[in-house]
């Protein structure tokens, strides 16, 4: 398990094969909330912090077949 205060804004979250997802805005509550500018809406998108398989350096890795809502 991991410490959610270890997820930090600019972090790169991947899925789990190491693709490229979004970027940390910041975790608030229970999620993770991604930039505006990673997303092709140009909105804000959340993932669930019981999504989240490891951290790893600077980056987050999703659990296999997690979506981003």
């Amino acid at each position: 398990m991991f410490e959610k205060l270890r997820i930090k804004e600019h972090m790169e979250v991947a899925d789990a094969n190491g693709q490229h997802v979004g970027t940390v805005d910041e975790v608030e509550n229970e999620q993770i909330k991604l930039t505006r500018s990673d997303s092709g809406d140009h909105m804000h998108h959340f993932v669930a912090l019981d999504a989240v398989d490891k951290i790893d350096d600077n980056r987050v890795y999703l659990k296999q077949g997690t979506l981003v809502s």
